[in-house]
């Protein structure tokens, strides 16, 4: 009798770690794709940054080729 309550004790010690493996193993992706979501997010508003700089100058070079004339 204290075999067969071992053998239980330690299936459902067993069950209950694998499930918690199991769901720490699900939620690890998901906090990883949130970082990855934020970092582009960054470097696009940093690109945006340049790109109205460079549209910036584009355009008081064309003032000024305009005046030249």
């Amino acid at each position: 009798m204290s075999k067969l309550l071992s053998a239980l004790i330690a299936g459902i010690f067993a069950v209950s770690t694998v499930s918690v493996v199991y769901a720490a193993d699900a939620a690890a992706p998901a906090a990883e794709k949130k970082e990855e979501m934020k970092k582009p997010v960054k470097a696009k508003a940093h690109k945006a940054a340049k790109v109205k700089k460079a549209k910036k100058a584009k355009k008081e070079e064309m003032k000024k080729d305009d005046e030249k004339k």
